[in-house]
């Protein structure tokens, strides 16, 4: 019989433009308070998964730097990399080896440090590495392009305005002024973002998330192991995960992404979940807003709305605590921030909080069915994960 799987402790750094900070400095604000707040002692950790993706990093080697800094020693490791869902491929792997019996406590940690190198050299980077060389060499279809190329379908076919789609960030701007670790701070109203410049039309700069630094991690164990050192594990019911297409002329059309919608349906039928009515399960979700349209897309493809009806939710507040389902009350991408390698770990630790009731006055969500789901897309659409916590 394979292991269950809980989460024991988590840490998270303060994101934003860290010129304060190295990347071994974000390294021990997230690593040291996730092994401390488990109450494990660092030589018992069997395993370490770092997810990183590089490229604008001076450091090539951080899962080597990570196990050094915090002191972990005779620990299998290795570094994972999928994209903008790099994080969930950490949580997932750990996950796997104390399932499958091969560790008792491992921990996962993302780790990114962006703003070593210029936004246009970020963005720049990014395009080549999540996209065939010649759609980018070609067509100039960076990030924003390609997100612009499913906002413009999507406004189209279904009729949306611009101003709907900057409902997503006045939301997960709001929540973020309630996050303390958030990149952003400040809240915003529907003006504030059709004032902002265009970044790729009918995207505008607070459509878009932001370059940033910052770490996350979580220490995982198995059931056993959790029931020693908590009474309030998190566990995790169920990993979906799914590929796309590396070229997006591939694409069957512009107005949902099929490995997360994939992904989804995986993750329901591990944890037994209705998938035509999931948010009767849950109690609140984190999805991957790399992009405000990106947001509304994972409405649909979540099963949370019916296709074309993912704005009705932005308009009638139903993504707000108290609504259908909260949606990114931490910030979310757009606010919270993505440093990309720690997104994902940066959602898991969201779950716990939210779980455990531990979150910042004015975002705590009501927890009574106690389930959470995290939502991470890689590239446009190249990785896809679902993961579904429950206390």
């Amino acid at each position: 019989m394979m292991n269950r799987v809980a989460i024991i402790g988590y840490g998270i750094s303060k994101f934003g433009k860290r010129t304060d900070a190295s990347m071994y400095d974000l390294i021990w604000e997230a690593g040291s308070e996730a092994i401390r707040s488990s109450g494990v002692d660092k030589k018992d950790i069997d395993y370490m998964v770092v997810s990183n993706m590089g490229m604008w990093s001076s450091e090539e080697l951080p899962a080597v730097v990570a196990g050094e800094v915090l002191g972990i020693r005779n620990a299998g490791l290795h570094r994972v990399e999928a994209a903008c869902a790099s994080g969930s491929s950490a949580i997932a792997s750990a996950y796997d080896a104390i399932r499958s019996g091969r560790s008792k406590i491992a921990i996962a940690l993302g780790i990114e440090k962006m703003n070593e190198v210029e936004s246009e050299t970020a963005i720049e980077l990014i395009g080549r590495a999540g996209n065939f060389l010649w759609e980018y060499e070609f067509f100039g279809l960076t990030f924003p392009g390609y997100y612009a190329l499913y906002a413009t379908a999507y406004l189209n076919r279904y009729s949306g305005k611009e101003e709907d789609l900057a409902l997503v960030s006045v939301k997960n701007h709001h929540y973020a002024h309630l996050n303390p670790i958030a990149h952003f701070s400040n809240e915003i109203t529907v003006d504030d973002v059709m004032k902002s410049r265009y970044i790729a039309s009918p995207l505008k700069l607070y459509d878009s998330s932001p370059i940033t630094d910052g770490s996350a991690a979580v220490i995982l164990a198995s059931e056993d192991v959790a029931k020693q050192y908590t009474d309030t594990p998190v566990w995790i019911d169920a990993i979906g995960s799914n590929l796309g297409t590396a070229n997006l002329s591939k694409r069957d059309d512009f107005v949902h992404i099929e490995a997360a919608r994939e992904a989804a349906a995986k993750a329901y039928r591990m944890a037994k979940i209705d998938a035509a009515k999931p948010y009767r399960y849950l109690d609140g979700a984190d999805v991957h807003d790399c992009f405000s349209i990106a947001e509304v897309l994972a409405y649909e493809d979540l099963g949370f709305a019916e296709r074309g009806k993912g704005l009705d939710m932005l308009r009638d507040g139903e993504t707000y605590i108290g609504g259908k389902i909260p949606v990114n009350v931490d910030g979310g991408l757009i606010s919270k921030g993505h440093p990309i390698g720690a997104t994902g770990v940066a959602m898991a630790v969201e779950a716990s909080k939210q779980l455990l009731r531990k979150a910042e006055p004015g975002r705590q969500i009501d927890v009574k069915n106690g389930k959470f789901l995290t939502h991470n897309v890689g590239g446009t659409g190249h990785y896809a994960y679902v993961t579904i916590y429950s206390v």
